[in-house]
């Protein structure tokens, strides 16, 4: 039997004038961006929590935390790949990786082949293992506003 584990990850920010809008570490050409002490990525935030649960370890706030200056408009896609280190170090690799994106505007169809193909190499694995899907909220809640974004990520880790 192999030995995996699965681990599931969400954030959500607001959106916030004069900021690059970046999800699943590519610029998204859009009026807004996302509000953060990073750079926002919401979708590799919410990966990196996924990635972190999986493993064992405590979240995203733990080890890159918003009151810290070195994070200031981080890379996400650095905070990522400092992520992959931690669970590489216990043993773990990622397996597969599913996420959603919820949000109203703006529409994710022209980028989503874009993200994958990113998140596939951030994780050093095949793009066919990542699934990215957006969805709208139906006008409810803050992302049906169209206030902010939302990401969930479920992955499965296996032992290397």
């Amino acid at each position: 039997m192999t030995d995996f584990r699965v681990g599931f990850g969400y954030d959500s920010h607001r959106f916030a004038p004069y900021r690059p809008l970046v999800i699943g570490g590519i610029v998204i050409p859009y009026e807004l961006g996302l509000a953060a002490h990073s750079d926002g990525d919401v979708l590799i935030h919410a990966v990196c929590d996924a990635l972190l649960g999986a493993a064992g370890l405590r979240d995203i706030g733990t080890y890159f935390p918003d009151n810290d200056p070195t994070w200031k408009n981080a890379d996400s896609t650095i905070l990522l790949a400092k992520v992959v280190g931690l669970i590489t170090e216990k043993g773990w690799k990622v397996n597969n990786l599913d996420c959603t994106l919820i949000l109203e505007k703006p529409k994710m169809k022209p980028h989503v082949e874009l993200i994958i193909n990113r998140l596939a190499e951030l994780l050093r694995m095949e793009s066919d293992r990542v699934a990215v899907k957006a969805k709208t909220n139906e006008k409810m809640g803050f992302t049906g506003a169209g206030e902010g974004i939302a990401a969930t990520a479920a992955v499965t880790i296996v032992r290397s």
